[in-house]
């Protein structure tokens, strides 16, 4: 049976010949010719995060396999940028960083926003990097390439109650796999708990929609703190008040409303904690501070390995990332490829009929063996890597 190898295809470390930060890019597998992963921005990132980051593109891209849809996934790959992208620098940095890795975004490696970075903004230094798209490698593939581009444009076009509809599928996804997992224990909707660390794309959208089925949101954590309330907050009016880096204006707070330190959020009185923000959150030290009964990850990699032996022997169960998150990328492709159309009702319920039956389908598979559903989502990709590869081949 293939195995993933044990080291990735490529791995590259830029030094950016103005400001002397670092880049990286890691293309972990390709399939037909081509991998998938976005660009990340944080200061401290290292190439060991990015290559953890590249595997998991791989996992998500096999998991989502159908043989019956149009899309057909690829391999996986990512890219970090070790830079604050606050930093008034950055956006230099970002421009130079796409011009180095032109050829590669030419041919094998289609990207877009993660952590630290929007669409708009990888667009708009992809165009001045003299790139077609950031996700041109993939235009070869397609039937129609005109009509799935125009596609794909008019799917981030729309619009939500305030917020873009490519902003929002990924959160759609991990409320699912949420809402999965409280269907299986039989516990209700109204009245569930749950903290969010980081309301920027990933964790608002989540927080919307988790608030809409009935939970409760009882703390969101951003840069400048943790903001609390065990009667719920207001997820849309702090929706409507954060910054394009998710930060929320305390000023808009309501007089319930609690400040607190920034890792708060860790210990909230609550049923499912999301770390939807950074990497390597949750340690084998913090983790003792919580007590929800699930942790999901929004985030890529918010749990450290050793912690999430911790969290298992205390009966906490973690959904893991390269399930749970990887309805965004999912997306994407559903949509460029025609399997869905710009329309926010089949996107959502396309999404929530994929993200459902995968979910159930680790749980299913974690039950079975008796493993964690990480192992589980490990050992469905192995499961299917021997049809991707009799397929379409495998590329070292």
């Amino acid at each position: 049976m293939p195995e993933l190898p044990a080291s990735p295809l490529i791995e590259l470390t830029w030094t950016d010949h103005v400001s002397g930060r670092k880049g990286y890019l890691v293309v972990d597998r390709l399939v037909r010719g081509v991998a998938s992963g976005g660009l990340r921005m944080r200061p401290g990132c290292t190439l060991d995060e990015v290559a953890g980051l590249a595997r998991g593109m791989t996992m998500k891209e096999a998991l989502h396999y159908d043989p019956r849809a149009r899309y057909v996934p690829l391999g996986g790959a990512k890219g970090g940028i070790d830079c604050d992208p606050r930093d008034p620098e950055a956006y230099g940095v970002l421009v130079r960083y796409l011009k180095a890795m032109r050829p590669y975004i030419e041919s094998v490696w289609t990207t877009g926003e993660d952590l630290g970075l929007t669409q708009d903004l990888v667009d708009a230094a992809a165009a001045e990097a003299g790139l077609v798209s950031s996700i041109q490698a993939v235009y070869p593939l397609l039937d129609d390439e005109a009509a799935a581009r125009a596609r794909l444009a008019a799917a981030f076009a729309v619009d939500v109650d305030g917020i873009g509809l490519d902003e929002l599928v990924g959160g759609c996804g991990v409320a699912e796999s949420v809402l999965a997992a409280l269907d299986r224990a039989g516990v209700p909707y109204a009245g569930a708990r749950v903290a969010v660390q980081g309301l920027g794309t990933m964790g608002g959208a989540t927080a919307r929609f988790l608030a809409r089925a009935g939970l409760r949101v009882v703390a969101v954590a951003d840069v400048r703190g943790t903001i609390a309330n065990p009667d719920g907050l207001d997820v849309e009016a702090m929706l409507a008040a954060r910054d394009a880096y998710g930060v929320v204006d305390r000023s808009t707070l309501r007089p319930g409303d609690r400040e607190l330190p920034g890792d708060a959020w860790l210990a909230a009185d609550a049923d499912v904690l999301v770390p939807a923000a950074v990497s390597y959150a949750i340690d084998p030290q913090n983790q003792r501070r919580i007590t929800a009964r699930w942790i999901v990850e929004a985030a890529n990699m918010p749990v450290l390995p050793e912690a999430e032996v911790l969290l298992a022997e205390r009966g906490v169960t973690v959904l893991p990332d390269v399930v749970v998150n990887s309805g965004t990328n999912a997306w994407w492709w559903w949509t460029l490829f025609g399997d869905i159309g710009a329309d926010a009702d089949e996107a959502f319920g396309h999404t929530r009929r994929a993200m459902r039956a995968l979910m159930d389908r680790t749980l299913d598979r974690a039950a079975a063996d008796g493993t964690t559903p990480r192992a589980a989502a490990h050992a469905i990709v192995a499961d299917r890597l021997p049809e991707l590869a009799e397929r379409f081949g495998w590329y070292r």
